[in-house]
């Protein structure tokens, strides 16, 4: 492979990571966090931020060096580990995938008026066509940097119009009145959780990079990931802001586009709609892609048909919504439910990365460890905390 292939491949894999952490729910999400927490929701951004790149580090190395996908390594470590984890990491991907195809509906409805149900059908569809292609990998990369670029465009505009108190905002970044635990592990499990974690290592491994000798490529690509992912959420963060700072109405039942509107009159709708298109429909073929790889080495059959497997679950999820309805209560809950599966899947891929049987000569970090198991000990007594 060129290195102008490899770096196509990097980028492409860390697009996808953040484009399938941007989906209808991380918008919601941020704007619902900021209305409850003002400037100090920077700080948790920040905190999320510093967990999440722990948390790709860790697993992105492990998988990439070990070369196997995390079911194989945990199945290697403890059989039937392995099937647990893919159970766990497959219903949460179905469960956001519902939310991703019903956030595409919304976002046609509000760029054509074209009822949401419509909207949702021909967006699923789209997606399936990136899975018939017969080079879906490279046409899933290219789908992922496109949109997650158009994405980084229509937020920067939507931040500069509604004039957010930046002074304020930065210092309550590093020095905040609130903290909220819930809004750190729903922020690190939008993020970093269920599926999404996996998606950029599973794509590299697909893509041939693995070994010791592509470790610098794995940390540029896990690293730029959780930039991208960083910027867009910081940046829908200051919107928000601006927006609550002026005493505006904001919209419970569609939060987003309330702070779109007002940031930009109707125009504001527009890009409204097309954003959180953007964010749903990469979201869609980020969340089917990760989710159906944890399935295909359980079988030769499920390897050969993976490609099919992929446009039955994006079937599944349309399908799923059409019965239901749109799902906007579910997405922060299952946020936080994917802040749950995380800290068991780092656990698993740090035990596996001391494995010499499962990763060679290679010798994980020991800064790496020890901020891995630090970040379990923390999502853990979060976890608790919520219980307690």
């Amino acid at each position: 492979m060129t290195k102008k292939n490899i770096s196509k491949v990097v980028l492409g894999a860390a697009f996808l990571m953040a484009t399938s952490a941007v989906g209808p729910g991380f918008l919601t999400q941020t704007t619902v966090f900021t209305q409850q927490l003002t400037t100090s929701f920077g700080f948790i951004i920040l905190i999320s931020v510093i967990i999440d790149l722990c948390v790709q580090f860790n697993i992105w190395r492990i998988i990439t060096v070990s070369g196997k996908r995390a079911q194989d390594l945990a199945n290697a470590l403890l059989p039937g580990l392995g099937y647990l984890l893919a159970f766990l990491i497959v219903a949460g991907g179905l469960a956001f995938n519902i939310g991703n195809v019903a956030g595409a509906g919304l976002g046609v409805e509000a760029m054509t008026g074209i009822p949401v149900q419509v909207g949702a059908l021909s967006s699923a569809a789209m997606a399936i066509g990136i899975f018939l292609c017969k080079e879906a990998g490279k046409a899933m990369d290219s789908l992922s940097k496109v949109l997650g670029m158009l994405m980084i465009g229509l937020i920067l505009y939507v931040a500069f119009t509604s004039h957010p108190p930046l002074e304020s905002a930065i210092y309550h970044t590093f020095l905040p009145e609130r903290f909220d635990a819930i809004a750190t592990l729903t922020l690190v499990g939008g993020t970093v959780g269920g599926y999404i974690s996996f998606a950029g290592a599973h794509r590299l491994l697909d893509s041939g990079i693995q070994g010791e000798s592509s470790l610098g490529e794995v940390n540029r690509s896990a690293s730029t990931g959780i930039l991208v992912t960083a910027l867009i959420r910081y940046l829908l963060f200051l919107s928000t802001l601006g927006i609550i700072m002026t005493g505006a109405t904001i919209n419970p039942e569609n939060p987003t586009a309330s702070v779109f509107e007002n940031a930009a009159g109707s125009l504001g709708r527009q890009i409204f709609g097309l954003m959180i298109w953007c964010a749903a429909i990469t979201s869609v073929v980020g969340a089917a892609y990760t989710s159906v790889s944890f399935l295909r080495s359980f079988h030769p059959l499920l390897e050969k048909y993976h490609n099919f497997i992929t446009i039955v679950f994006i079937l599944v999820s349309a399908f799923v919504f059409l019965l239901v309805g749109k799902p906007v209560k579910v997405l922060i809950f299952v946020g936080t439910l994917n802040g749950f599966v995380l800290p068991l899947a780092l656990a698993i891929l740090l035990v596996a990365g001391r494995k010499s049987r499962l990763v060679g000569t290679y010798k994980h970090p020991l800064y790496l460890q020890m901020a891995g198991w630090a970040v379990v000990l923390i999502l853990i007594s979060m976890v608790a905390g919520l219980f307690l």
